[in-house]
């Protein structure tokens, strides 16, 4: 499928995106994420790692809706938990 990211089109499948993340340890989550396969991938390391382009490149609407658009389940930002406040 042609998905344009960061201005430039990409031809992408879903089983070429989870064959290059299959060996990429995922970072701590902090923000929108993805599935792929067994494990959850901020959509931003998963567009470095399928682009080869920097993270500023692109934004993480574009990844999202091109990774959603591939057939993966995407995931909002978890919760901000504070800290108690000790008196």
């Amino acid at each position: 499928m042609r998905c344009v990211i960061a201005r430039f089109p990409f031809d992408l499948t879903k089983g070429e995106v989870e064959q290059s993340m299959s060996e990429v340890t995922p970072e701590p989550v902090t923000g929108v994420s993805v599935t792929i396969g067994s494990r959850l991938y901020p959509v931003m390391q998963v567009g470095e790692v399928i682009t080869r382009q920097s993270r500023r490149d692109f934004t993480t609407g574009e990844m999202r809706r091109a990774l959603t658009r591939l057939g993966f389940t995407c995931h909002e930002a978890p919760p901000v938990t504070q800290a108690p406040e000790w008196s």
